[in-house]
């Protein structure tokens, strides 16, 4: 691609970047409204205010990375349509603010918790066995079809995704209370649903049969129950 219709995506998708932050800037309704979707059902205000900073540290990084990613992802040679990028961006900027978490905040509240954290207690068994599936059926259509370049996509995908989870699991809590797990739960849940759908785009972005319309869907499923916390689970 030229170089300057290169930086005309960039600067187009920064300014739809810059956009959804300023839509989208979290304030105390969202945050409560996220502690109650993902299980703390009476969130304090200092609870509250803890998800708006969850919030806002994954949002803030959304102009920078659709300004940045377009030209990136040609350098490397690699194709990337609107709905990939978008899911890119999310899942890079979910990673780098599980990054920045993993230091102790100042002053935060820390109770030891009475049950060790894992992925287990994160994600639902259901969750990760059709993630490994997915996946799996993934990368072999790829490697049937020689795609080698898409097959490395697909594992650089998978690794941010279980960065992210695994950064979950061990970030410092900020108190043993039902919003400290509640946004655990939901990065690694969201996560894994980004990695699922980032797959089937990024790695699968041309649906030839039957077969390859199964694996996208499958994905896309399974992005829309793991990144939201049914009525049943809340039981």
């Amino acid at each position: 691609m030229p170089f300057d219709n290169i930086v005309a995506v960039a600067l187009i998708m920064g300014l739809f970047g810059l956009a959804i932050l300023v839509l989208s800037w979290p304030g105390e309704k969202q945050g409560r409204k996220v502690l109650r979707r993902w299980g703390a059902a009476d969130p304090s205000p200092s609870d509250v205010a803890e998800a708006v900073r969850y919030l806002r540290r994954r949002r803030f990084w959304y102009p920078w990375l659709f300004l940045g990613l377009p030209v990136l992802a040609d350098l490397a040679g690699v194709r990337g349509e609107g709905a990939s990028l978008l899911l890119a961006t999310l899942l890079i900027g979910a990673l780098i603010a599980e990054v920045l978490a993993q230091r102790p905040r100042k002053g935060a509240r820390r109770e030891a918790a009475l049950e060790r954290r894992a992925v287990r207690g994160l994600i639902p068994g259901w969750g990760l066995i059709l993630y490994t599936v997915v996946v799996a059926a993934a990368a072999v259509w790829l490697v049937v079809h020689r795609w080698w370049a898409l097959l490395g996509v697909a594992a650089a995908v998978s690794v941010v995704t279980w960065l992210i989870v695994l950064l979950a699991v061990r970030r410092p809590s900020t108190g043993d209370t039902p919003a400290d797990g509640a946004l655990r739960v939901r990065s690694a849940r969201v996560a894994a649903g980004l990695g699922l759908a980032a797959t089937v785009t990024l790695a699968m972005p041309e649906v030839t049969d039957a077969g390859s319309a199964a694996v996208v869907l499958a994905g896309l499923a399974g992005w829309y129950h793991l990144a939201r916390r049914s009525p049943a689970e809340a039981v």
